[in-house]
């Protein structure tokens, strides 16, 4: 008998599945039932609903971290901007893959890793730098990401 088998204690005999349903102690007339079909029709309906309301979620808080970003790149504490070019170059887009809603903010400005994290050493054309950082990509993340996962949660949550 294979370890952790028990045996029926009236007739001594290992327990056996009935044809209707594979639980070795099932009793031998007793059937399975399932609503598996059900239960995945309503988890379907579920995301097929839930679906573009977080999808709003994420757009409004990418769109809000953009603007915090922008707002922090506007002088002291963060990066100077003198021109506005670089504020400007802050974008978002948000992409939709099957069930899964993805956001991306950033800039395709080359300054913007110098500006958040500093720079110490020389660079490509041999000039030497001691540029401090001015953050403001982390903070505006800092502030937005207990708001977006309480909307998120709320988006989520939300049983109608």
């Amino acid at each position: 008998m294979a370890s952790g088998a028990s045996r029926n204690r009236k007739t001594g005999s290992e327990p056996v599945a009935s044809s209707l349903n594979p639980h070795p102690n099932a009793h031998p007339l007793a059937g399975a039932y399932s609503n598996a079909f059900q239960i995945a029709a309503q988890l379907d309906a579920r995301a097929a609903r839930t679906l573009p309301e977080v999808t709003a979620t994420v757009q409004h808080y990418a769109m809000l971290l953009e603007t915090r970003i922008k707002a922090k790149a506007s002088g002291r504490p963060g990066p100077n901007a003198p021109t506005g070019d670089y504020r400007r170059s802050w974008t978002h887009e948000v992409y939709t893959d099957g069930f899964s809603v993805t956001a991306v903010v950033g800039t395709n400005k080359p300054q913007a890793r110098r500006l958040e994290y500093g720079f110490v050493g020389a660079d490509s054309l041999g000039r030497i730098y001691n540029q401090p950082p001015y953050p403001h990509v982390g903070p505006a993340v800092e502030e937005i990401r207990p708001l977006f996962i309480a909307a998120l949660g709320e988006t989520i949550d939300d049983e109608s």
